[in-house]
């Protein structure tokens, strides 16, 4: 069966030269699924893996706008619609200029699996667009959505598909692409998540990631006799997965330690204001380096003094990690330091924040746990699922129902990630029971729907 596996890889790798990221995706989840090929061979014979690894449909276009300067100002936009056998395309929006296609198929890909595993009827997608939001006045950053949506909308419906925010798209995005949006169709329905809460949008949604990454965590370790209360928590980041994640983190009792950005890391032993973050971060849009003036105990170390190689933020000593920044963040040489340093689990908040190096450390340690992001950080699109049923609905939801709902589908996707492993002979793999539960499901999907 690996013969098969690594004859999809090699396809793969000659049909996307360059795309290493989506390489590594694809790499995780099929040598993943070698059990379940081996005992099922209809996946095979229905050529599956070779159906689930190519978009349905991958959109590219040209997004321009003038910026306050009077420049001409151009820019790649992406929608890659993956998969759609189980529900309409759902998921995020990413603006920054590390985006390319290859990092959309990842992202896409990824969300796949994710979406299945929630529970909701929901397929896989992601898009973006190479621009960076980040110093860019009110009035551009609507220029570039409103070009953006001028295309994208083409692409898109409430059943067919249904955007997010992601990096560098948060509420003032959502609500220029929602405008433009409205202006081109004429139509006012849940054709975008996380939008605000006057006009369609989910209480708890801000929130939803981090906190659906703490309930993940919770059951976890309860499932290994441990808990979060007392534990000392390193987190990466400082967007809304990595503040919500501190915020809950301090509810269940925990002590989160450390917070980062693109410019460095702030260590602060009595734990961090969530406060101060959220001011400096949501409201002020400054740098984490400002963080120190408020809490002059607090340590700030700029990312030109890491080691070469590393993530600095991961070589203060910790009960847990949670990567909550960005992919590849936590290599092989980081984990090592992490557990040497006492770290004994791992949860990823967000998309692929491990390399598979440090994964295969990490899964290759008895007295560790490791919470992949595919399952764990899943509360987030979960609970643009929640808002996709409200508008459907008409409705609005309390903040603790929505909650509610959200710990519930938190810990169905614990609980069926851990039962696919044990089913598997592998208990308490999470990424072998993540990957397996979350393709079975796409996968007889697709085998219903015949060749499509």
């Amino acid at each position: 069966m690996s013969e098969y596996v690594n004859k999809i890889l090699e396809g793969l790798k000659k049909s996307n030269p360059g795309q290493d990221i989506f390489i590594q995706a694809a790499t995780e989840v099929l040598h993943s699924l070698a059990p379940l090929l081996s005992r099922e061979e209809k996946y095979q014979k229905h050529a599956i893996l070779e159906r689930i690894t190519i978009p349905e449909r991958a959109v590219h276009f040209r997004v321009t706008y003038i910026d306050d300067n009077k420049n001409v100002c151009v820019h790649n936009g992406w929608r890659i619609q993956f998969n759609s056998a189980i529900g309409p395309y759902k998921g995020g929006l990413r603006f920054h200029p590390s985006v390319n296609a290859g990092v959309l198929k990842f992202l896409g890909f990824e969300q796949i699996f994710k979406n299945s595993l929630t529970g909701v009827a929901i397929g896989g997608a992601k898009g973006g667009a190479d621009f960076d939001p980040k110093g860019k006045s009110d009035r551009e950053i609507m220029k570039f959505c409103h070009s953006f949506m001028d295309e994208l909308y083409r692409h898109i419906g409430n059943t067919t598909d249904v955007p997010a925010g992601d990096i560098g798209v948060g509420g003032r995005e959502i609500g220029y692409l929602f405008g433009q949006y409205k202006k081109l169709t004429g139509r006012f329905d849940g054709i975008l998540t996380g939008k605000g809460l006057g006009w369609g949008g989910s209480l708890a949604r801000t929130e939803a990631t981090g906190y659906g990454l703490t309930y993940f965590t919770e059951q976890m370790l309860k499932r290994a006799g441990l808990g979060l209360e007392g534990k000392k928590c390193c987190v990466s980041g400082s967007g809304n997965v990595a503040i919500y994640t501190i915020e809950k983190l301090y509810q269940v009792g925990a002590l989160p330690i450390t917070a980062s950005d693109s410019g460095g890391f702030i260590y602060d032993e009595e734990g961090i204001d969530v406060a101060l973050i959220k001011e400096l971060k949501e409201l002020k849009r400054a740098r984490l380096s400002e963080y120190v003036k408020f809490r002059p105990h607090a340590k700030y170390t700029p990312i030109e003094r890491y080691p070469a190689g590393r993530n600095g933020v991961w070589s203060v000593p910790c009960d847990g990690a949670f990567p909550c920044a960005t992919q590849n963040e936590l290599n092989l040489a980081d984990i090592k330091t992490l557990y040497a340093n006492g770290c004994r689990f791992v949860s990823e908040g967000a998309n692929m924040p491990s390399t598979l190096e440090a994964m295969e450390f990490m899964l290759g340690k008895k007295d560790f746990y490791f919470a992949p992001a595919k399952a764990a950080n899943a509360g987030g699109v979960a609970t643009s699922g929640l808002e996709m049923m409200q508008n459907a609905g008409m409705d609005s939801w309390s903040f603790d129902e929505v909650d509610r709902r959200l710990q519930g589908i938190m810990k169905h996707i614990f609980e069926l990630s851990y039962e696919t492993s044990k089913e598997f002979g592998d208990e308490g793999n999470l990424v072998l029971g993540a990957n397996i539960a979350g393709f079975r499901k796409v996968a007889d999907a697709m085998i219903d729907q015949g060749y499509v």
